[in-house]
This record gives structure tokens, C-alpha cells and sequence, in this order.
């Protein structure tokens, strides 16, 4: 298992402050992602598309349809600010908002608990190694929490080798959620465990283990 210092080696920013994705913060979105949408034009809307839809939208499409959730009202995810400037991003919500995660032989579904779902994560290549995956981490669960959550999920790809580039670890790597609480309740697939963090402990007894 990969340590969460191999690909978080300085110390966190000193003021590192995490917010909802409201309306008013629209413009920190975007200035975060910047003109590739964070990454070959997702701008975070994979997860919520099938292939062919992402395939037809992406880049200035996921734009405008990123931009109408956030001006909707609905929170697609946190922002992570440091001294009052977006350097992190986390995708957070409940897991319906993801549809893409039930058609993958790998992440469907362990059960029929009301989990939500971590599925992706940016940060700006000078914060990247600084601590701010696992700060966004800790505020999703209490996001989540606030929210009513009672079982938060991730989905993780374990580095190859040890290591991997910065790039191919959007959805995080297991360390940092082991570090926060998670455990690994499904592998499907040599990489990409399925990690839960009991949020009401009233579930306690519904999650699963990999003995189990």
C-alpha cells in the first residue's frame, strides 16, 4: 500500500480553507480549471454522462453544463481555497448524481445503502504534494454529514509501481483515505478498491467488509 507522503510530500498550505461550490463561487471554478476544464475538457463531468454523451460534449459543452449545476443551486463539489485563492477541487454528492459509477464492471454498486460519493479530485499544479487531497477528504465528510449523509464512498486508483504522475491520480489513492478513516469494503480490480467511511454509525453494521 502507497504511503499518502509518496504523493503528499510538503507541508499543507498554512490557510488552507474548504467551501461548497455555490452559485457565488462560480468564477473560483473556473479559474481553477482553466481553459482544458481541469483535464481534456471534462471540467468534472464524466462521472455524470455516458461515453457517448462526454464524447459529444466535452469541452465547451461540459463548460456550460458544469456551470448551469452550479447556477442551480446544486453543490457538485468543494473548493479548496489558500490565502483566498482556488487550488483544490473535490467531487462530492450523492452517489444518483453519478450514473456513470453503476455502468462499471469495477465501481457498481456494493449494496443498496444511501451512499454518497467522492469521485474525483484537482488541484492546481502548485499545491499539488502539499496535503490539500487530504484536507478536501475531511471537509467531504463533513459535507457530507451536514447534508445528511450517512456512508461516504471512494474510489481510489492504488499508484502503479509506488508512484504514478500527478495526472492519473484524480480519483485519489487509497493511503489518503485510509489516513482519514476509510476502509476498503470491495476490489474488483487490482487498482481501484472501493473504500467507505461510516458517517452515522447507526450503518455501521450494513457495511461490508472484504472477510464479510
Amino acid at each position: 500500500m502507497t504511503r499518502a507522503r509518496d504523493h503528499e510530500d510538503s507541508p499543507p498550505p498554512g490557510t488552507l480553507e474548504v467551501h461548497p461550490a455555490t452559485p457565488d463561487r462560480w468564477n473560483d471554478l473556473e479559474r481553477l480549471f482553466g481553459p482544458r476544464g481541469a483535464c481534456g475538457g471534462c471540467w468534472c463531468m464524466w462521472w455524470r454522462l455516458t461515453a457517448k454523451q462526454f464524447e459529444q460534449q466535452k469541452g465547451e459543452k461540459n463548460h456550460r453544463a458544469m456551470k448551469r449545476i452550479v447556477q442551480s443551486g446544486e453543490i457538485p463539489g468543494l473548493l479548496a481555497y489558500a490565502d483566498g485563492k482556488p487550488v483544490g477541487w473535490c467531487s462530492v454528492a450523492p452517489r444518483g448524481a453519478y450514473p456513470r459509477l453503476d455502468r462499471s464492471r469495477v465501481l457498481k454498486r456494493v449494496d443498496d445503502a444511501p451512499v454518497w460519493s467522492i469521485v474525483c479530485f484537482f488541484v492546481t499544479n502548485a499545491y499539488r504534494r502539499r496535503g490539500v487531497m487530504r484536507r478536501l477528504i475531511a471537509a467531504a465528510i463533513d459535507y457530507a454529514r451536514s447534508r445528511g449523509g450517512t456512508i461516504l464512498e471512494g474510489y481510489p486508483t492504488e499508484p502503479k509501481g509506488g508512484r504514478s504522475p500527478d495526472l492519473f491520480l484524480f480519483h485519489g489513492v487509497p493511503s489518503a483515505f485510509l489516513e482519514a478513516g476509510f476502509v476498503e469494503v470491495a476490489r474488483r480490480s487490482q487498482r481501484r478498491p472501493i473504500m467507505r467511511y461510516v458517517i452515522d454509525q447507526a450503518w455501521a453494521e450494513e457495511v461490508p467488509t472484504l472477510n464479510g
